[in-house]
């Protein structure tokens, strides 16, 4: 008997004695009996593989680069990420890169949640070869083409290889900023930490050669990084240590201070790379723009600041209405009329410092300002506003740098404080239970729910560096103070106070709970807590 008929056989003989009817097999032909089932389809939706626990795994054979954003559909961060999320899709899809998105509704998949370490939203975790027991962590921008690029360099090549000179002209004309490895030798374990900054680094554009004309025309003679720009002096060198090799966290240091213009004008666009340098001390010139005196200043302001590059960032802020920078004014308490002037912040300690009044803005003044802060032999000064003559008529009472100390370090009270930015969207939504705290316990004699504008108050010792931050301050001796991370809604707050300022439980926030909001665009002020 033909051995492929023997299966068919089988089913024929089966159906005949089974439950489904006398004689009777399943519903089909034997030809169709024998076909395999139709193969699982992960859905798309606008591009994005809409995953759950059952169609990850098969995303991740379909798949060897493979993104995917855990989210809730609550989450004011997702919803914002969303549109960007779908144009990153077309824009791999465009270019034909062999990486694919996908998202996981994190509330509906509770066990992906848990398998991966979720905590927050949105959180985006990188599959690799289907690899999945390490995903990498997302660390790029939350827009279409950051989150394309960064998915660009790890696909493929994150350095173009050159080749010759005119590869070179061809890399620094088509971009401001080029970094371009020199290495003798290609299989360096130095060329393995180059290229892994530049999978990270997408500010940049980076290049590799080991070719000796390429060496002989920029002057080297041993393993250099060289950083090209269409600005400022136009190049800056970072030698390779020949017996310690390259240190990734000193190129990158380097990278980011030379690849800063010497004056930055500040704007939304520039504003994340103000930050982004990592150089604790701001110097900010404020001028109205519009003004003929006021643009003349910013010859001196740029003469002052080569010898301080890597110490201070130069910035200027436009005081002008069309520039929309009154949130800086406010930080450093000051009026638009009051430009030109001078404010230096170390944005690591939060301390500002002015220079002498009528001290006019030039290039010796302006160098000489940054000497006497960085050397310490001038005094911060604190923003504060006046006490209100109600602060304390209300039961959410209001204080300010000049009441602080005497009612949150008074002895016989239990004082609850929100320190808030008034242009927070997080405290504005958490204000309604606040204000039913302090309702609840406005009849408590040792209970006081306050609240201070930290963007108008500034206290010294007392570091305040997101918004809203809720402190406690516990009656008794020795100023003790604990910072409250639970949960803002009105039931976990008051459990909080009647356990004396301690939860009587773990809080179990949902993942992807806000976190305490940062000023946005702004060149200084307190920054998010991660």
């Amino acid at each position: 008997m033909d051995s492929q008929l023997l299966p068919v056989l089988l089913l024929l003989l089966l159906g005949a004695s089974s439950p489904w009817g006398q004689g009777q097999g399943p519903e089909g032909s034997p030809e169709e009996l024998l076909e395999e089932p139709p193969e699982e389809k992960v859905p798309r939706e606008d591009g994005i593989l809409a995953l759950s626990r059952h169609s990850l795994g098969l995303a991740l054979q379909d798949h060897p680069a493979l993104l995917v954003e855990f989210y809730a559909p609550w989450c004011a961060r997702c919803k914002a990420l969303a549109p960007e999320y779908r144009k990153a899709a077309a824009l791999l899809a465009a270019a034909s890169t062999p990486a694919a998105l996908a998202k996981v509704d994190g509330t509906a998949e509770p066990e992906l949640m848990e398998e991966f370490g979720v905590t927050e939203y949105p959180t985006l975790k990188f599959f690799r070869d289907g690899n999945r027991t390490h995903p990498e962590d997302y660390t790029g921008p939350l827009e279409a083409e950051g989150v394309a690029e960064w998915l660009r360099r790890r696909v493929g090549p994150s350095a173009t290889r050159l080749e010759d000179e005119a590869g070179v002209r061809a890399l620094a004309g088509a971009w401001d900023v080029v970094v371009i490895g020199f290495f003798q030798d290609l299989q360096d374990r130095d060329v393995a930490t180059f290229l892994a900054l530049a999978q990270d680094a997408l500010d940049m554009t980076f290049g590799l050669t080991d070719r000796p004309q390429l060496f002989q025309k920029f002057d080297l003679t041993g393993d250099t990084v060289v950083l090209l720009k269409k600005f400022d002096e136009g190049r800056a060198d970072f030698p390779v240590d020949k017996e310690l090799g390259l240190d990734l966290a000193d190129l990158s240091r380097f990278l980011v201070t030379h690849s800063m213009r010497l004056v930055t004008e500040y704007n939304s666009q520039t504003s994340p790379k103000i930050f982004a340098a990592r150089i604790l001390n701001h110097l900010l010139l404020f001028v109205n723009q519009t003004l003929a005196p006021h643009r003349e200043l910013l010859a001196g302001f740029q003469e002052a600041a080569p010898p301080f590059r890597g110490q201070v960032l130069f910035v200027v802020v436009d005081v002008d209405d069309a520039a929309d920078n009154g949130h800086v004014l406010q930080y450093f308490g000051l009026r638009a009329e009051v430009a030109p002037t001078l404010r230096l912040v170390n944005v690591e300690t939060a301390r500002k410092y002015a220079p002498a009044a009528g001290e006019p803005v030039t290039a010796a003044s302006v160098a000489a300002f940054c000497q006497v802060v960085l050397s310490g032999h001038v005094q911060p000064y604190l923003l504060s506003q006046e006490v209100p003559p109600d602060w304390d008529q209300q039961p959410v009472k209001t204080l300010v740098s000049k009441n602080f100390e005497q009612v949150a370090f008074d002895e016989t009270k239990n004082v609850f404080v929100k320190f808030y930015a008034p242009w927070c969207a997080h405290c504005r939504e958490m204000a309604p239970a606040w204000e039913a705290l302090a309702e609840k316990y406005k009849d408590h004699e040792d209970i006081v729910i306050a609240e201070l504008d930290a963007t108008a108050n500034e206290l010294e010792g007392l570091a305040v560096r997101g918004f809203p931050t809720l402190k406690y301050f516990p009656a008794g001796p020795g100023r003790k103070v604990t910072e409250y991370k639970g949960p803002r809604d009105l039931e976990t707050l008051s459990k909080f106070l009647d356990h004396g300022g301690e939860l009587p439980t773990e809080p179990t926030e949902e993942p992807g709970a806000p976190a305490p909001e940062s000023p946005a665009n702004s060149t200084v002020g307190p920054k998010e807590e991660l």
